[in-house]
């Protein structure tokens, strides 16, 4: 019987007008900060919503911030339905879904962020604020 090696812990990167922080999911510890970087941006998946303030895909999974309440809408069929999600959340600025467990999405709120892992049912916030606004987020 062989034993499997221990999962990686999760990691994102978060921009904001200082720079990229990169922060390790599992503790909620920013583990980096490059002054002045940014993510290079990736093209946002077509979501017929209204007032969409950004989306993201990973496979049939699409995540989509509005201005509204709530905040997100998730769908699991590539964006033909949506179910809403994130209820008491704040309005947000940024969303990401891991392209390895779309079942793995990051939410931001200002300097907040906001880490699902079971495709965007349940939120749960990180143990971290940064010290300004998260305006794109990546997935390691």
């Amino acid at each position: 019987m062989s034993a499997e090696p221990p999962a990686a812990a999760a990691g994102a990167l978060a921009e904001t007008a200082g720079g990229v922080y990169t922060i390790e999911l599992e503790h909620g510890a920013v583990e980096s900060f490059a002054p002045g970087a940014s993510l290079a941006p990736e093209p946002e998946p077509p979501v017929s919503l209204p007032r969409v303030v950004a989306a993201a895909a990973a496979g049939s999974t699409v995540l989509a911030a509005v201005d509204a309440k709530p905040p997100l809408y998730v769908s699991h069929d590539g964006g033909r339905t949506w179910r809403e999600s994130g209820r008491g959340l704040p309005p947000g600025s940024a969303v990401a879904i891991a392209d390895h467990d779309p079942d793995l999405c990051l939410f931001a709120v200002r300097g907040r962020l906001y880490l699902s892992r079971d495709g965007g049912r349940f939120w749960t916030g990180l143990a971290l604020e940064l010290p300004d606004d998260v305006v794109r987020l990546a997935f390691l």
